[in-house]
């Protein structure tokens, strides 16, 4: 008796989600590890071993650490393009004034394997090589661009120099926020930020 032709595509079909979901697997661990330890924090079997794989698995996705590290900035930068798409579908041309409450409260507060990309990667993307820093470039624009396209200023220029602005608030005085021992302090960092940002948007 003949195996229909469905059964065997089926099989195929089945192995390639099984491999693009170990892909993922390792992105989301090696996201997770770069952000809270830094480029310099682990090596290949720590992060195959974070993700569930081995090593060798490992490199059956990725040819080196790097490759993984860029893999995870291009993530995280689409889960960031998402959030702020997400601000701007629910609160309009208000979204800057909540992004900002949100960045500087409750993603300033948690676990740094769950920070925002471009807080906890950026000091590493400087050290990179030249492929990982134009891949980030490349989605920092997208992102600034998509910022830019949920607010009312009067030209685009002045849309992105907004954009850039708030960003470099907001990362920064996370980083901030982040490096200090005292959580008075901490939460004066983030208010003053939050209400710059905030002041910033109803001033334009």
């Amino acid at each position: 008796m003949s195996i229909p032709n469905s059964i065997g595509s089926t099989r195929v079909r089945y192995t390639a989600d099984q491999k693009q979901q170990t892909c993922q697997r390792i992105i989301e661990a090696a996201g997770r590890c770069f952000r809270k330890g830094g480029y310099s924090g682990i090596g290949v079997d720590g992060l195959a071993k974070e993700a569930g794989v081995t090593s060798g698995a490992f490199y059956g996705h990725f040819s080196s650490k790097a490759d993984a590290f860029k893999a995870a900035i291009i993530a995280g930068m689409e889960d960031l393009k998402s959030g702020i798409g997400t601000f701007q579908q629910k609160y309009g041309e208000n979204w800057w004034e909540e992004f900002a409450t949100f960045y500087m409260g409750p993603k300033r507060t948690c676990d740094l394997g769950d920070s925002c990309i471009l807080q906890s990667v950026t000091p590493e993307v400087c050290r990179s090589e030249e492929a990982i820093r134009a891949a980030f470039e490349s989605e920092l624009l997208k992102i600034v661009k998509l910022a830019a396209e949920g607010t009312s200023q009067t030209t685009d220029q002045a849309a992105i120099d907004n954009a850039w602005a708030n960003f470099a608030m907001l990362i920064g005085g996370v980083t901030l926020a982040r490096a200090v021992t005292d959580e008075k302090i901490a939460n004066e960092i983030a208010t003053a930020v939050q209400q710059a940002v905030i002041t910033r948007q109803k001033g334009t």
